[in-house]
């Protein structure tokens, strides 16, 4: 028989989905209220449990390969944004889409296009791969350098010239950082910190949240690029922080008896993930 931990939780009011999430999750929700399916290209949200609660309504996950041979149907772009041959395709295919990109990456689309329809070399920081990052680099015609380490960029031959730009779920910190050491090589650098300030203003937040607890659980997807910056904050500020995805995660064996623990997330956390986690623990 398990004694009980009588842990008090606390979840952290200030985490949980930004407003691109939120927006493009309601308007899924409204489409799949009216229709049997809604097709979105690439993962609405790097969380695989608010993923599932989609696709049990209706939401058809595909990828960019599928959407080639979608013809006249509805198609979800997510908050991370697409690249112009998205587009394209779109109208080629008569396809309707419904878009949900989020007002601070379609800004910073805008501001990388006309940096490269001035000729300007353009520097990306930001994760390859990323969805987000694949949508910057579109608007360049693949020229970007896309790094998300400095040591990256270690014996490539760049211009004397540049302009820098960052994904905007990256750390402010990291991308001063990473600006001052390529001025002190030498380089003209034109940055443009394009950082979303709902997820950076996070970071001062977290560190407040964490510090008043004897143990912490951030809870977030395994893809998420936000949810990796974030849980190094909390490790910092709170050495006893454990990132989760889901409760089968969680080991009781991290708590004492009487502990005080904080829930925290990512800006692709849904609350109600955060909310099983704390009934789980009150009830361990």
């Amino acid at each position: 028989m398990s004694v009980k931990h009588n842990l008090a939780v606390t979840i952290d009011k200030a985490s949980g989905f930004c407003f691109g999430v939120v927006y493009a999750i309601d308007m899924a929700e409204d489409i799949l209220d009216n229709e049997d399916y809604l097709y979105c290209l690439g993962d609405i949200v790097h969380n695989d449990e608010e993923v599932k609660r989609l696709t049990d309504k209706g939401l058809r996950i595909i990828d960019h390969e599928q959407l080639q041979h979608l013809h006249k149907e509805k198609v979800l772009i997510r908050a991370h944004g697409e690249a112009p041959s998205t587009y394209e395709l779109a109208l080629n295919n008569e396809l309707t889409l419904i878009d949900a990109s989020c007002p601070v990456v379609l800004k910073l689309q805008n501001r990388i296009k006309n940096s490269h329809d001035d000729e300007e070399q353009i520097l990306i920081f930001g994760k390859h791969g990323h969805a987000e990052v694949i949508g910057l680099q579109g608007q360049t015609d693949g020229k970007a350098i896309v790094f998300q380490d400095i040591k990256e960029l270690d014996g490539v031959d760049l211009p004397a010239k540049f302009t820098l730009y960052s994904q905007t779920t990256k750390s402010t910190d990291k991308f001063y950082e990473i600006k001052d050491e390529l001025i002190g090589r030498g380089y003209d650098v034109k940055a443009n910190d394009t950082i979303c300030r709902q997820v950076s203003n996070r970071y001062g937040d977290l560190e407040k949240f964490v510090a008043n607890f004897d143990k912490i659980l951030f809870v977030s997807g395994k893809k998420s690029s936000n949810g990796k910056v974030l849980y190094d904050v909390c490790k910092k500020y709170n050495e006893h922080s454990y990132f989760i995805s889901n409760i089968e995660e969680i080991d009781m064996n991290w708590f004492s008896a009487n502990d005080n623990v904080g829930i925290c997330g990512a800006t692709s956390t849904p609350m109600w993930l955060m909310e099983e986690v704390k009934a789980y623990l009150l009830h361990h």
